[in-house]
C-alpha cells in the first residue's frame, strides 16, 4: 500500500476519534478540529520519515496530544494576561494630551492595515470576539484568523514601536 493509501485510510479511520480524543482536553469543538487537521498535515509532512503502517497512529495520537496541549497551555497564559492588564487598567486613571495624542496614532496605524488584516484586529481587540466566531462570521478557517492577527501585531509593532509598550497597551485595551 501507498503512503498516500495509508495517509487516507487513517485519515477516514481515526479523524473523529482524535477530534473527540483533542475535544476532551480543550472543550472547544473548532480548536479541537484545527489541531487534527494539524496532525494529519504534520503526519503528511512526515510521510517519508515515519513508517506509517506501524507508526502512523501513534503519531497521530502523540501529535494530537501535545498539541492540545499546547493549546491549553497557550489559553492559560493568555488568561493570565488579560488578568494582569485587567488588574493594572483598574488602578490606572490617568487622561493627558498626550494619552490622545498616543490614541490618535494607535488608531491612524490601525487604518493603514489590510482591509482583511483590519477587520479581523478590531473584531477580535474591540469587539472581543473570540477567534472562532471571526472565523464563522467572515466564512474563514481559525488558522487564516490567527495568521491576519499576528500579521496586524506585526505590522502595529513595527508602526508603534517608538511608544511606551505599558502605554501602548493601558491605553489599546481600555
Amino acid at each position: 500500500m501507498t503512503a498516500e493509501a495509508h495517509y487516507r485510510q487513517y485519515f477516514y479511520t481515526y479523524f473523529e476519534r482524535l477530534f473527540g480524543y483533542a475535544f476532551t482536553m480543550v472543550k472547544d469543538n473548532a480548536e479541537a478540529k484545527d489541531i487534527v487537521q494539524s496532525a494529519f498535515l504534520k503526519l503528511w509532512e512526515k510521510r517519508s520519515s515515519i513508517d506509517l503502517p506501524n507508526a502512523g497512529r501513534a503519531y497521530l495520537y502523540t501529535t494530537v496530544y501535545h498539541l492540545s496541549l499546547n493549546a491549553i497551555r497557550n489559553r492559560a497564559i493568555r488568561k493570565g494576561h488579560h488578568a494582569q492588564l485587567a488588574d493594572g487598567i483598574t488602578t490606572v486613571h490617568v487622561h493627558t494630551a498626550e494619552e490622545a495624542e498616543i490614541r490618535e496614532r494607535i488608531r491612524l496605524a490601525i487604518e493603514t492595515l489590510p482591509p482583511r488584516c483590519r477587520e479581523v484586529f478590531c473584531k477580535s481587540r474591540l469587539e472581543g470576539k473570540k477567534y472562532d466566531a471571526i472565523a464563522a462570521e467572515l466564512d474563514i478557517s481559525v488558522k487564516t484568523v490567527e495568521a491576519q492577527m499576528s500579521k496586524a501585531l506585526k505590522l502595529l509593532r513595527t508602526q508603534l514601536s517608538d511608544l511606551a509598550l505599558t502605554s501602548l497597551v493601558l491605553l489599546f485595551i481600555r
